[in-house]
């Protein structure tokens, strides 16, 4: 297929979106309005994906720049807003591993957040409880992780989820059970110990 050919499937695709069809065309200025209209979502996600926002920020940063060379793959099937998603999921297996090292790191050196509530004790609790879910986030694999991140926290559909990914909904169906059955497994003891006081 000739780059005329891919230039007239990439403008069809973009539909009647003309914000679309000039990242398409390949316009410097839409690559920003785009950024101003989507990177809060995708930060958000970034950030609930690596629960790290040094890494995420560096994630944001990453789909942006590659975004004029990955709208050789959109296909208008999706909104502008999911592919920019299944971009960050893309990209993400090496800022997932970056943001796993940092957390580690700060653990070593004890490094906690102050709370800010008046309860210490709460504070405390809830700073244990994230610390928790954030290892038990980084013993799962990337793809079921990415599966939890999404349909979980961000309350997407599975049939949104495939399509972020590129699997099949059942695939991911799957991924969310596994991820789910081994986050419930890292975190029994929080529920069958208790508190003790």
């Amino acid at each position: 297929m000739s780059w005329s050919n891919v230039s007239l499937r990439l403008v069809q695709a973009a539909g009647d979106d003309p914000l679309v069809e000039r990242l398409v065309r390949g316009e410097p200025a839409a690559v920003g309005e785009v950024y101003d209209l989507h990177h809060q979502a995708v930060r958000a996600f970034a950030t609930r994906l690596v629960g790290d926002p040094s890494s995420a920020e560096d994630l944001v940063h990453e789909v942006f720049v590659s975004l004029p060379k990955a709208m050789r793959n959109y296909r208008g099937e999706s909104s502008l807003r999911t592919f920019l998603i299944s971009i960050a999921v893309n990209h993400s297996r090496h800022h997932v591993r970056s943001a796993v090292r940092r957390r580690s790191a700060l653990e070593r050196m004890h490094q906690e957040p102050r709370g800010e509530s008046g309860d210490p004790e709460r504070d405390a609790r809830r700073r244990e409880l994230a610390a928790l879910l954030s290892q038990a986030l980084d013993e799962l694999p990337h793809d079921q992780r990415v599966a939890f991140v999404l349909c979980e926290v961000e309350e997407r559909t599975s049939r949104e989820v495939a399509e972020i990914v590129g699997a099949p909904e059942g695939t991911v169906r799957t991924r969310l059970f596994h991820a789910k059955k081994k986050l419930r497994e890292m975190l029994q003891p929080l529920h069958s110990g208790g508190s003790e006081s």
